[in-house]
């Protein structure tokens, strides 16, 4: 892909209010979508995250109901997505979550575990100070998930599917919906931020932005 046509790719991305119900996302472009979430980056390389497809009918709608920022996009998407972070419960440096992930997915030798936990450690005490709190730490998960989010939505962009992040939802309420499904893994996942798919009814107003000489500067 030219250069040309990735900004263009960028300048046709919007956050869609409201999607054409009759026109559904085929899944194998969907799947396509989720795959680019899959493969993005993360902080120290061990994926926080999970992505729950909301298909079921009751649950869209409770949720639905608590999600002031997704009135017009979770009735009409194609797909409606909630990501999940780990919380500390996983993203500690000395969590089974991180041993195995990288005893089983990383594949590095079980003699190098305790120093690659004792350089983790370090990492989160002293150099991020992600410790402080367990929601300082649970922000840096959120942090990474929208690493995948953003490839997500632009992975989408890039064959013409429409999308919109969502932020605008009841936490409490959300998480308790969640939590009385067992989605939550009791306590090892918690609500990050949600995103729709599908395809726009009417074209946004052009797309605006602050001039690049305002928000680059040359360090030199």
């Amino acid at each position: 892909m030219r250069k040309e046509e990735i900004i263009e790719t960028f300048k046709f991305r919007h956050a869609t209010k409201e999607f054409n119900p009759n026109k559904k996302v085929k899944e194998d472009d969907f799947k396509f979508i989720l795959e680019t979430g899959r493969l993005s980056p993360s902080s120290i390389g061990i994926e926080p995250w999970k992505f729950l497809v909301i298909e079921n009918p009751d649950l869209k709608d409770k949720l639905h109901k608590v999600t002031w920022g997704g009135k017009g996009q979770i009735p009409t998407a194609s797909y409606f997505v909630i990501i999940l972070a780990r919380t500390i419960k996983d993203v500690k440096y000395d969590s089974q979550y991180i041993k195995k992930h990288m005893l089983d997915v990383k594949g590095f030798p079980p003699e190098l575990l305790g120093k690659i936990q004792e350089r983790y450690k370090s990492f989160q005490e002293n150099d991020l100070h992600l410790l402080e709190s367990e929601r300082t730490i649970f922000d840096w998960s959120i942090k990474q998930t929208y690493i995948a989010l953003a490839n997500m939505m632009t992975a989408a962009a890039q064959i013409g599917i429409d999308s919109c992040p969502i932020e605008g939802f009841d936490y409490d309420a959300v998480h308790t919906i969640l939590d009385e499904e067992g989605l939550l893994e009791n306590g090892h996942l918690d609500i990050s931020v949600m995103v729709t798919f599908g395809y726009r009814v009417k074209e946004p107003r052009p797309k605006t932005r602050k001039p690049f000489n305002e928000i680059v500067e040359w360090i030199k």
